[in-house]
């Protein structure tokens, strides 16, 4: 997952009008070092230590001048000090090696964040990045149980202390049942991710791991089961295997199984595969209610089925045939997701008179067509793509195209871009039945 925003250190971004702060004279720019002597690195901690009645913090302001300011307040009264980047000292770096990192298979010359790797437990908290924990000690993992950081988010892979050590390339990963283990006793709730790889950590892998990780319930709430993804540039690295159709459809028929098992054991499912083996075994993705709340929707866990269910009960809402007035409009989206997405617009249009959806699907030529998802779609693969191909009034690409925090493709095109090249109005769609059709509505003549 790609980092969202640069981060500082320590600075105040903005204080809060008519807050302690502000009364105090402390200035956006300023440095906050620490709080009763302890030093400040998250918000986490920051909010966690200006909760008492009484504090002392320690301010270096803009000019070099270091002051301790004495506050009395009422407990859990904030004093006002805000900061734009949730980590405040600096993210701590992935110390691994995977096999199967995302991160080593990039091009060169992309922008620089997106080769940061992060594997931050406050990051996992903050904004549900997945961690290993592989760089965790014991007073870190103390610090989360002190400070209650809940949900955590991680990695796993395996449960195999010998084969985690080889996929992660790394001496200490190992130990990971300890560390969950931990965590579980103090009552942390956790998800965990597995990135299957065939014959590596699937079959008899994959039952060990599962079998590991639900003792751990009801702590341990979910597990998500997803596919390697392999690009182009996998230049000395492992060789590895993609799942395929009849490898996709035997990991959907273990995790069913599975389920099965569970739900009759502790009443839930437990482990999910994400929606890329049901499109790659051509089967059908499982009922609504069979995703328990759509837990791991980050992991591709129920896009599908979140969206066709969401659509049918936005369109249920209309209580007539809406006309279009002739409108025309083009769904583009990766190879994953293009018979969904024509399935989509098959029922808009029976909704919908004189409205024409044409889907189109994009082929990842910039990271290689193993790469099927719409997320890892590119500006340049778009426009290559679509131009020369009448696009109608409006063109709907998914925010999953996009980054995290703002509108940017992975090659650093904007929507802009995209309409200029392609002359044609772009509209970004949120990843919700009632944003599509809502958009939809809104170009009506």
């Amino acid at each position: 997952m790609e980092l969202k925003g640069v981060y500082n250190q320590n600075i105040i971004d903005s204080v809060q009008e008519g807050s302690i702060a502000e009364e105090l004279g402390i200035l956006p720019g300023d440095q906050i070092i620490s709080i009763n002597d302890v030093p400040v690195e998250d918000i986490i901690e920051y909010h966690y230590l200006e909760a008492d009645e009484y504090i002392e913090i320690e301010i270096r302001h803009q000019n070099g001048e270091v002051v301790i300011y004495e506050i009395e307040k009422e407990f859990d009264e904030q004093i006002g000090l805000e900061f734009s980047n949730p980590i405040i000292d600096s993210v701590k770096s992935c110390n691994n090696k995977c096999i199967f990192c995302f991160i080593d298979q990039l091009p060169e010359g992309m922008r620089e964040t997106l080769y940061i790797k992060d594997d931050d437990s406050r990051l996992s908290f903050l904004q549900g990045n997945f961690i290993t924990m592989t760089n965790m000690r014991d007073k870190e993992i103390d610090k989360m149980i002190r400070y209650r950081i809940s949900p955590v988010n991680i990695s796993v892979h395996t449960t195999n202390p010998e084969l985690r050590v080889q996929m992660l390339k790394n001496r200490f990963a190992g130990d990971i049942l300890d560390k969950i283990g931990r965590l579980s006793d103090a009552k942390i709730t956790m998800n965990a991710q597995i990135v299957c790889i065939p014959d590596i950590n699937d079959k008899a892998e994959l039952d060990r791991t599962i079998q590991d990780l639900v003792r751990f319930y009801p702590q341990m709430q979910s597990v998500a089961v997803v596919p390697v993804g392999l690009t182009k540039f996998r230049t000395a690295l492992p060789r590895l295997e993609i799942f395929r159709e009849a490898t996709s459809s035997d990991l959907i028929d273990q995790i069913e199984k599975i389920q099965k098992k569970l739900l009759s054991e502790i009443g839930t499912r437990f482990v999910f595969a994400s929606d890329e083996f049901y499109v790659t075994a051509n089967r059908e993705v499982p009922l609504a209610e069979e995703y328990e709340g759509y837990i791991q929707l980050e992991n591709g866990v129920g896009l599908m089925r979140k969206l066709r269910s969401e659509v049918e009960e936005a369109l249920h809402d209309i209580r007539k045939t809406v006309n279009m007035g002739g409108i025309t409009i083009t769904i583009a989206t990766g190879a994953s997701a293009y018979r969904f997405m024509k399935g989509i617009a098959d029922a808009i249009t029976e909704r919908f008179s004189d409205l024409s959806i044409r889907v189109v699907e994009i082929r990842n030529a910039f990271f290689g067509d193993t790469i099927t998802v719409a997320g890892l779609i590119t500006g340049q693969d778009l426009i290559a793509q679509l131009k020369g191909i009448p696009l109608g009034d409006a063109l709907f690409l998914p925010r999953v195209m996009f980054r995290a925090d703002q509108l940017v493709f992975l090659d650093d095109l904007l929507p802009q871009d995209i309409e200029r090249e392609l002359e044609i109005k772009v509209i970004v769609c949120e990843e919700d039945g009632a944003s599509l059709i809502k958009n939809i509505k809104n170009l009506r003549r």
